[in-house]
């Protein structure tokens, strides 16, 4: 498995086999790359002739969007799955009770404000202006739950971060953990969620 995609693109070595027992490469040509062997080194055209896996039908893992996954997405074709540890993090904060209510009431002031921007007494108009203060203190505090200085590291109050898009630009799949996909069948496909844009028609089912 190679470590560093832009060191396998752009290696000039062959593979060569680990012997885990001895902690030691062995010199040996390697003809077949094996289950359960582990390898260092390669050239992605050797890795491509000796698998016969090109394109979609390889799966590359990595934990940085630009020096992992970018080359192998975009020059490679190669399906690629992003591990980000951070994720675990922010999902124990999102699963919690009080980012659930925060976020939840954060969308019902924002409706508020939103159909009621109109209105010309100044006692409504008041009533807008708290709702406004509210949505200010509720969304600081949703957004020091993750981090006191910047917040999420995948969304900035209703849009995705600069990491955010990159990711979803560079990978197909992101997840914490590999070991989180044995939970899933070597059959399973993923699919996305549809995005609604600001024009679109939302569904009645969620």
């Amino acid at each position: 498995k190679p470590v560093n995609l832009h060191f396998f693109t752009n290696n000039s070595k062959s593979f060569r086999e680990l012997d885990i027992h001895k902690n030691v490469f062995l010199w040996d040509t390697v003809t077949q790359l094996e289950k359960g062997k582990i390898y260092a080194g390669g050239k992605i055209n050797d890795f491509q002739k000796l698998t016969g896996w090109m394109g979609g039908k390889v799966m590359y893992f990595g934990d940085h969007p630009y020096t992992d996954l970018a080359d192998a997405t975009l020059h490679h074709g190669w399906h690629t799955a992003a591990v980000i540890r951070e994720l675990e993090l922010e999902l124990d904060k999102m699963n919690s009770e009080e980012f659930k209510w925060g976020v939840n009431w954060q969308q019902v002031l924002m409706a508020l404000i939103d159909e009621n921007q109109t209105e010309t007494e100044e006692e409504s108009k008041q009533i807008i202006d708290e709702w406004k203060e509210e949505l200010k203190i509720l969304q600081d505090g949703l957004k020091v739950m993750f981090n006191p200085h910047f917040g999420s590291t995948f969304r900035t109050q209703n849009n995705p971060t600069f990491f955010s898009r990159k990711l979803f630009r560079f990978s197909d799949i992101y997840t914490s953990r590999v070991t989180n996909l044995h939970k899933y069948s070597l059959n399973h496909s993923f699919y996305p969620r549809r995005g609604v844009l600001p024009h679109e028609f939302k569904s009645w089912f969620v």
